[in-house]
């Protein structure tokens, strides 16, 4: 018996040193080999534009306490943004070739792309553009370059804005599954579907107004870079008339029909490299992540720290698409104590969430204030919540076409009693006291849990009403006016005083660097996300260590597996939402 438990124990000392052994070398490999390593730049080199794989603001970082390790990725917008406004001065950096490229950005996140290639372009370089195939939102990208290739045998689309929305009232009542609503706001649409079967005249005109306006930006910004006039803009788009290569060519959409070795041939031209050669490349990626890492900022002591909010807002410590009062509260209140930080930019790019949340959120502002600027810089989207934790900035910037405002609240509890009769399911409760079962899914709504859930709604609903009146210096009438849930852009918000001045992350920046009265200085970027020992573990690529979140994405792709995160994100909201009226897709 003695033996064999030796042998036991010797099997079972072999099998741990084995495991901490093979963990070992990955976190080795992780720490050391992990990260990207910098790609040379080549002189006479072109940047090539691919945004595949780019989708937010800030890439983040990520502080893994348990083993002392810390992580930052280089591949949000901020970065692209930030090594374009490098390559104009990069003497080994010719131009840009934006080639077929197919990116899940955001209206406002593409103006600010086209911003940097504006300005890259007054170097004297060139962006050239490919496409094989071009949707409305890559053309507006792809608008800005000096001279656009199309694949003769591609398809140019250009006819207007849409969107669609479907009503589900006549549903409920035939299959038993109905959804209570609790609201204030009468453009508060996200449940009107549930109440409806078709849309109100209110929600029309909200829709009607922000597509309208995202178009109007749209047209401005495509008749600047292909001297066409707006309303010769308009009559394509009705008429389709660039809906082949050959007839975008003629309405002087694109310049060149031909496929793309005769893109690359012109490049070749260019750059005086032999047709028989290949020119130098290099993704913006990689760029960035050469930029990223090498000392190009100012030498100042000086700082204005930069807070990206992005995603929805929930509790917790949130991530790089998650808005959690961690991280974004612990973010702040380093700023605020940091002395070289002399003003901060909260970066905000969300349709809103938990009220709770946006509310700590929103008193993190109202101390940091008091020590030092802050500035609010709306993305593609900052409604509802989004707009909540913006209102007491002492500036607030938005692009255009930002999608904001939504000042209004809502509340939806699903209810099942009419499908559990229909199924012959009976629920039946027993309680202590008279409200001690105050909701049940299997039950009818009382009227009474109906209005305590309508008061809670109401007083949050005069609590976001205060903050914006505060906020924005109006009196609560004002406010009502331009809240009740309403949709709108930024170009629209400029005119009712939700915002204060139409611009970017840079312009906000440099306005805060302006009530701070500094002229010298560099800008960190926040949050830290903290993480543990099984998040390291499902990053690092290891087929059984990958997280389960990443498993099912794998198989069912990014598309659907968006969806299955939106389910999620409906089910695990608790308490009041301040949360954008709808899911809005724009076609």
């Amino acid at each position: 018996m003695k033996f064999l438990a030796n042998v036991l124990a010797t099997i079972v000392g072999l099998f741990v040193f084995c495991m901490i052994f093979f963990f070992g070398l990955i976190f080795l490999a992780a720490i050391f080999g992990g990260g990207s390593e910098k790609v040379p730049v080549e002189s006479n080199s072109v940047i090539v534009l691919d945004l595949s794989k780019v989708s937010l603001d800030y890439a983040g970082k990520f502080n893994y306490k348990e083993l002392d390790y810390f992580d930052v990725k280089h591949d949000g917008l901020s970065d692209v943004v930030k090594a374009i406004e490098t390559a104009k001065d990069d003497s080994d950096i010719k131009g840009i070739s934006i080639l077929n490229n197919n990116s899940s950005l955001g209206m406002a996140q593409i103006k600010a792309v086209r911003a940097a290639l504006e300005d890259f372009k007054k170097s004297g370089k060139f962006v050239f553009s490919y496409a094989n195939y071009f949707t409305q939102k890559e053309y507006y990208l792809n608008s800005v370059a000096d001279k656009i290739y199309l694949n003769p045998i591609g398809e140019m689309e250009f006819k207007g804005l849409s969107s669609e929305l479907l009503f589900l009232k006549d549903f409920q009542e035939k299959y038993g599954i109905k959804m209570e609503v609790i609201r204030h706001g009468k453009y508060k649409s996200a449940v009107e579907p549930f109440l409806e079967n078709k849309m109100s005249d209110a929600n029309r005109e909200q829709i009607t107004s922000l597509l309208n306006s995202l178009w109007t930006t749209m047209l401005k910004d495509i008749s600047k870079s292909r001297g066409i006039a707006v309303t010769k803009l308009n009559q394509i788009a009705d008429q389709l008339g660039a809906r082949t290569p050959e007839m975008a060519k003629m309405q002087g959409l694109v310049d060149v029909v031909s496929y793309e070795d005769v893109y690359h041939q012109e490049i070749k031209k260019i750059l005086a490299v032999k047709n028989k050669d290949e020119y130098h490349t290099i993704s913006i990626l990689d760029y960035a992540l050469n930029v990223a890492t090498s000392s190009f900022e100012s030498s100042s002591k000086n700082k204005i720290a930069v807070i990206y909010a992005q995603g929805d807002i929930g509790s917790g410590e949130g991530d790089v698409n998650v808005i959690g009062e961690g991280s974004i509260r612990r973010s702040l209140q380093q700023a605020r104590e940091n002395d070289k930080i002399k003003a901060i930019v909260l970066r905000i790019d969300s349709p809103g969430g938990s009220g709770l949340t946006s509310d700590l959120i929103w008193r993190e502002i109202e101390i940091t204030k008091k020590v030092k600027p802050v500035v609010a810089s709306m993305g593609n989207i900052a409604a509802s919540g989004g707009y909540y934790i913006a209102c007491n900035s002492n500036t607030i910037f938005a692009e255009d076409n930002t999608i904001t405002g939504s000042i209004g609240v809502f509340g939806l509890l699903p209810n099942f009693s009419q499908l559990a009769t229909k199924m012959g399911i009976n629920a039946e409760q027993i309680t202590t006291n008279k409200n001690g079962n105050d909701y049940s899914i299997f039950k009818p709504l009382s009227e009474n849990y109906k209005f305590i859930a309508q008061e809670g709604v109401e007083k949050f609903y005069s609590t976001f009403l205060a903050r914006v009146a505060a906020g924005r210096k109006m009196s609560i009438q004002q406010a009502d006016a331009v809240a009740q849930g309403r949709v709108w852009t930024g170009s629209e918000a400029l005119k009712i005083g939700l915002i204060d001045k139409i611009g970017g992350l840079d312009a906000a920046v440099l306005h805060a660097a302006k009530l701070a009265k500094i002229n010298d200085y560099k800008t960190q970027n926040f949050p830290s996300y903290e993480k543990d020992f099984g998040d390291f573990l499902g990053n690092l690529g290891v087929p059984f260590m990958k997280t389960r979140e990443n498993l099912i994405k794998e198989e069912l792709g990014e598309e659907n597996y968006k969806i299955i995160e939106q389910i999620k994100r409906i089910q695990s909201r608790t308490g009041v939402q301040a949360s954008l009226p709808f899911e809005l897709v724009i076609h």
